[in-house]
């Protein structure tokens, strides 16, 4: 689905930028994604999406933990362990350049 979802923004940005049918239709196709996003079936599809992919990393996350157990190297382990507390005492980004979503 998401991958779905990518190439249709792809397709629809691609005709944007590539359109030549001047300002009108530009703000109409606007309006129209601006409708599309506002809409609480969408809003609600989205939410739901995310909730799911949250619980699918909960439970690869304490299935990869479960099996790899004490065979993890101590500067993993000492790296990871402070990737937490930074993001349990409000940090924004790490070290790697992603942000806590």
């Amino acid at each position: 689905m998401r991958y779905r979802l990518t190439f249709f923004a792809g397709v629809g940005l691609g005709y944007v930028l590539g359109a030549r049918a001047g300002r009108d239709r530009y703000e109409q196709l606007k309006k129209s994604a601006r409708q599309v996003a506002q809409n609480p079936a969408v809003r609600n599809t989205a939410e739901s999406a995310a909730q799911q992919g949250r619980e699918y990393a909960g439970r690869a996350f304490h299935a990869v933990s479960d099996k790899v157990g004490d065979r993890v190297p101590d500067s993993v382990t000492t790296r990871v362990r402070s990737l937490r507390e930074r993001r349990a005492n409000g940090g924004g980004k790490d070290d790697w350049g992603t942000g806590s979503t």
